[in-house]
């Protein structure tokens, strides 16, 4: 955190917002009518499940990246009908991991695996314990995808891809471009939930590093940033301030109207999601796409 609060401007990196509160924020925002993705998805799982676990046959071992509360992937087990093998599991938060364990551990017949920490190390975790003739599917959701921009996700697509083999697959669900204002009110709702969800950051801050950040001292904003293509959230001052972090050993000063960038979260156009597999190294993939809530679930082969 302290890095990003040098830096010029601000920024914080996403995966911050996800502590046990954080978590629990998030899992009320896709339950916001505003917030369509968890919403498309699911039901984009549900109707075409047994054709996404099709060329994998059974058993076969998944592992879902940033399972959050293991929601959807229960969903895919329970249409799918595919016998599993084992589970992974990879969240940098321990309380969506024990949330998504006790919600589908009882699918695998050889058991479950819960990895904390970030996707790289979760997946090195994962392909030291495969075994020579087990199959994996890679689950990577929730547009989880667009928290990067281009040039690292198409790097974390390479990382994903040589994590894999022959015969392994890859789910790859991912927001699309859309009208300005249903994007603004999928990140600044009227209830104000994605804004507590933002400022909890520095809540974070404050218990965790010292500091002392007056929460109401600080405004959500999201805007579009149509050039990029890119949902960007900030945390605004509201005036002149100047704000210690003890642990990091930092006095940041703040004017009116300066911010600290927390989130992109960069929506793409369908032809260009299979663009970015192949890129990785994938083969040609199947799409299934949600016109109406602009949203596509996109499987690529190995």
């Amino acid at each position: 955190m302290a890095d990003g609060l040098r830096r010029t401007p601000r920024q914080l990196p996403s995966k911050y917002f996800y502590d046990a509160l954080g978590s629990s924020l998030f899992d009320a925002i896709c339950r916001l009518p505003w917030y369509k993705v968890t919403r498309a998805e699911s039901a984009l799982i549900a109707r075409h499940a047994p054709a996404i676990v099709e060329p994998f046959g059974g058993p076969m071992s998944i592992v879902e990246l940033g399972c959050g509360n293991g929601e959807k992937l229960e969903i895919l087990l329970q249409s799918s009908g595919v016998p599993v093998a084992r589970l992974h599991l990879v969240d940098i938060s321990a309380k969506a991991l024990d949330e998504a364990a006790v919600r589908v551990e009882h699918y695998a017949a050889d058991g479950l695996a819960a990895h904390e920490g970030t996707y790289e190390a979760g997946l090195a975790s994962v392909s030291a314990a495969r075994r020579p003739d087990e199959t994996m599917l890679c689950l990577f959701l929730g547009s989880n995808i667009g928290n990067f921009d281009p040039p690292a996700g198409r790097e974390l697509l390479t990382v994903i891809r040589r994590s894999l083999r022959p015969g392994d697959g890859l789910l790859l669900g991912s927001d699309l471009v859309k009208p300005e204002r249903d994007l603004i009110l999928a990140y600044d709702d009227p209830l104000g939930v994605t804004a507590a969800f933002n400022r909890n950051l520095l809540r974070r801050i404050n218990d965790e590093l010292g500091g002392a950040f007056d929460l109401a001292a600080f405004a959500h904003r999201a805007v579009w940033n149509r050039t990029q293509r890119r949902v960007e959230m900030h945390l605004v001052s509201q005036r002149r301030q100047t704000v210690r972090v003890d642990a990091a050993e930092l006095s940041l000063p703040f004017e009116a109207g300066d911010s600290i960038w927390t989130e992109s979260s960069y929506k793409y156009e369908a032809p260009g999601i299979i663009a970015e597999g192949l890129a990785a190294g994938f083969a040609a993939g199947r799409q299934w796409v949600d016109e109406d809530a602009r949203f596509a679930l996109t499987r690529f082969s190995v």
